[in-house]
């Protein structure tokens, strides 16, 4: 029997300081922080998925093996042309560190500015407008 899945649900990032993640994807990619679960665990909700933050060398998490801090490469959509996407990130004390860029998204051809999240993580921000 064969099957395919459906969309992404959630990852996990593992992180160095959860407060310091948590607050940086909410103020500047306006994700909700929630607190879940056992231990007071973190998740950034938006859209329909979300990302959980574990931080590193955290027990009772089944992880990749070798997850640590700042591996990640992340790509986001969002409405927002990307010289405005720049111009928030510029306002939130975030360097772009490139873009806009033309890449191929999973929907086609889109518009990408990338910039680090404070563990060092790539993060592409991307919109299939321009």
């Amino acid at each position: 029997m064969r099957f395919t899945v459906d969309r992404l649900d959630h990852i996990v990032l593992t992180v160095r300081d959860r407060d310091v993640s948590a607050s940086w994807y909410q103020r500047v990619l306006g994700m909700d922080i929630e607190e879940y679960g056992r231990n007071n665990r973190v998740s950034l909700n938006f859209g329909g998925q979300k990302i959980n933050l574990r931080p590193e060398s955290s027990e009772g998490w089944q992880t990749a093996e070798g997850a640590q801090p700042g591996t990640s490469d992340l790509c986001f959509t969002t409405a927002i042309e990307s010289a405005h996407i720049i111009q928030h990130l510029e306002k939130c004390g975030v360097r772009v560190v490139e873009g806009p860029t033309s890449r191929i998204g999973a929907l086609g051809p889109l518009t990408s500015v990338y910039c680090h999240d404070p563990d060092g993580n790539l993060v592409e921000i991307a919109s299939y407008k321009g």
